[in-house]
């Protein structure tokens, strides 16, 4: 077995509060997460031609995680994604959580788990960081004391797992996702437009003009959501939400609980490739909006435009308490959250 050093400091501060960073290296791969939002502050990979570059968007000061839109690269919870008007039902009994997106709630809350700190510990022997959270009962208005787990671990082949799992005492709605935006050219290279893209989802949930799912499961077919032939992430774009691009989640054809591959992806002109493997049924394809409606400076005085970054948001699908026909997020006392992602890097010839 490798021997692994994870490295580790202190790399700012958040009201106060140290923020712990941990530095792992894995193959051709090396990664830094810190103990705010569990979040994965940088992911670096060589191109074609050997040349290394950082391809997670994010920020230098940690505390530009706190206020900037996005969620870049956290780990948001207790339910991810949207649920309308904050409202659901579970066991009887009428919950109303708090709605920050308009009329809605939107990844957990405010914070949601990606704006709190994680405690941390290592794992040398696996070549891993492991987080964690507690979420009591009638936070942020869920019922049940949540126990939340978050692991990043760097195999010796330099891929990447990333484990969220999650226990509560009493049954609760969970659906614990990584939110971390890829640019494969480097993530001060400009628009991911270019960048070549494939999705195994042959349907998508059809939503309405705030983004709430109508309960529709549609074919995509036809549609700009049609990623199982691989094409430029920009071929169809504009025909999206107008002047926003893409924000939808797509329905993983080969979904069965168990881990299978829901994507994959390439910069022709970098030659750096990813894989995407996961034992959830969705995937939420979103091109940075937020960046369009507010350039925003990033790592190395970077500023992030329109389209610059993807994010492969793997999850149950939105809304899920309120369409019988999705597959539940209903987490039973006891019960163990397990959302498995893998991701495998390569590099092909540019």
């Amino acid at each position: 077995m490798a021997h692994h050093e994870i490295k580790h400091a202190i790399i700012g501060t958040i009201d106060g509060q140290d923020v712990d960073a941990y530095r792992l290296k894995g193959g051709d791969t090396e990664i830094e997460v810190m103990t705010y939002g569990a979040i994965m502050t940088r992911l670096t990979r060589p191109d074609s031609k050997g040349k290394v570059e950082d391809i997670v968007i994010g920020y230098d000061d940690p505390a530009s995680y706190v206020g900037n839109p996005g969620n870049a690269s956290a780990i948001c919870g207790r339910l991810s994604n949207r649920l309308a008007y904050g409202k659901f039902s579970l066991d009887g009994v009428d919950y109303q959580l708090p709605t920050n997106s308009g009329p809605h709630h939107l990844h957990g809350g405010l914070p949601g788990f990606g704006k709190r700190f994680w405690r941390a510990e290592t794992d040398e022997a696996r070549n891993a960081v492991i987080f964690r959270l507690h979420s009591p009962d009638g936070d942020q208005g869920y019922p049940g004391a949540l126990e939340a787990t978050t692991t990043y671990r760097l195999d010796d082949d330099g891929a990447l797992e990333l484990t969220m799992e999650a226990v509560s005492d009493r049954a609760t709605i969970a659906n614990i996702i990584y939110h971390g935006y890829w640019n494969l050219g480097g993530h001060g290279s400009g628009s991911v437009e270019d960048q070549i893209l494939w999705i195994g989802a042959d349907h998508y949930t059809q939503v309405t003009e705030e983004k709430i799912p109508t309960g529709e499961i549609v074919s995509v077919t036809g549609t700009p959501y049609d990623f199982t032939t691989a094409h430029r992430i920009g071929d169809h774009i504009t025909e999206t939400w107008p002047g926003i691009g893409y924000d939808h989640n797509l329905c993983l054809s080969a979904y069965d609980g168990e881990m299978h591959l829901a994507a994959e992806a390439h910069d022709p002109a970098s030659g750096r490739a990813m894989a995407l493997y996961t034992n959830q049924p969705g995937v939420q394809l979103y091109t940075a909006a937020h960046y369009q409606a507010a350039p925003t400076t990033g790592k190395d005085g970077v500023t992030y435009h329109a389209y610059a970054g993807f994010a492969l948001e793997t999850q149950k699908y939105p809304d899920s308490p309120h369409h019988p026909n999705f597959p539940s997020v209903v987490l039973k006392a006891g019960e163990h959250y397990a959302h498995r992602m893998r991701f495998v890097f390569s590099t092909l010839p540019a």
